[in-house]
This record gives C-alpha cells, structure tokens and sequence, in this order.
C-alpha cells in the first residue's frame, strides 16, 4: 500500500485536513498500517486533487490561516476500491524487543524482566487504544474485523510474555535460593 492509497481511505470514512490525516496515521485509527510523513501526504494530496480523486476546499479559522479539507470523490472511491483489490503483500514486524530477546545470552535476567514488563505494557495500552478506537469509529464490518484481529494477535503476546516473565521470575528466584 502506498500513501496515496492510504489518504483515499482514510478520506473515504470521512473529510479531513492533511494534518488530520497525520494525527489520524501518527497515533489514530490508522497507526496500525504503514508511515506517512508530511512530506509524503501533502504530495498525495496534491496529486489526488490533480487527478480528481479528492476535492479540496478552503476552511476558515480563527487566528490560524485557512485549512484545506480534503474529500474523496467517486472517482477516488473507485480509484480505492482498484488500489486495495490485489493480494496484500506479506506483513512486516520489526521489534527492537525481539531483536534483544534474540539476544538475551548479553542481558541480565533483570533487564530482562524490565524488558518483557515494558513490552507487556506497551501491548496492554495498545489493547486499551483497539477498545477506545472501537468505540470511536464508525461502525461496520471492517473496524469489527481489524478489531477482532487486533485483541486476538496482541492478546495472543501478552499471553506468551506473561508465561515467559513467570518461566523467568522461577529462574531468577531458584538463582537466589541457590
């Protein structure tokens, strides 16, 4: 998926400014999907318009400048619907935690434990953002389903690391009884 694609889906469940569409991508409904930068969606926008796949319109503020809000148009409903009909390509997963697990012979058991702790709050608060997205977003088919998948797979790691932190915690404490 490319950033104009992801700017005609994010417009298709509702207008919004190019900021918008950033806070929407930084830590919104769409974190969970590719990178945007400013640098990349002003652009996407640009040529969106140019192609009449967007309309944009001038909104008046109070002691800011003028906002562009940008809606999709039928033309770009139908641009959409082509761009996301293909076989997605393999997801990608990166984590630094992981890359330190990998290597956990060079950590102390109690980084460790400070490492898997962190990494099961940080999958918590991302369960707890599904819930508040959920509530937030308009319902239907696709949110449930992204949804669904979501708290399965993340509830799936927490599940692990719980057992791995107490597998380590038993390590740590027969360690001492020694």
């Amino acid at each position: 998926m490319n950033v104009r694609t992801l700017c005609l889906g994010i417009l298709s469940l509702k207008e919004a400014s190019g900021y918008e569409i950033k806070k929407g991508v930084e830590d919104g409904v769409f974190c969970h999907f590719i990178d945007a930068s400013f640098g990349s969606i002003y652009p996407a926008l640009t040529q969106l318009a140019g192609e009449g796949f967007v309309t944009v319109r001038e909104e008046e503020q109070t002691g800011k400048p003028d906002k562009k809000v940008y809606a999709i148009t039928e033309a770009g409903r139908q641009a959409l619907a082509k761009a996301i009909s293909v076989v997605p390509a393999k997801d990608k997963y990166r984590s630094e935690f992981l890359f330190q697990m990998l290597l956990q012979d060079y950590l102390s058991p109690e980084m460790m434990l400070v490492a898997i702790q962190k990494q099961l709050n940080d999958l918590n608060e991302d369960l707890g953002r599904i819930a508040e997205c959920s509530q937030k977003t308009p319902v239907g088919h696709g949110s449930h389903f992204v949804a669904d998948y979501g708290n399965a797979v993340l509830t799936a790691a927490v599940k692990c690391l719980e057992y791995k932190k107490a597998e380590l915690v038993q390590h740590m404490a027969a360690r001492a009884a020694e």
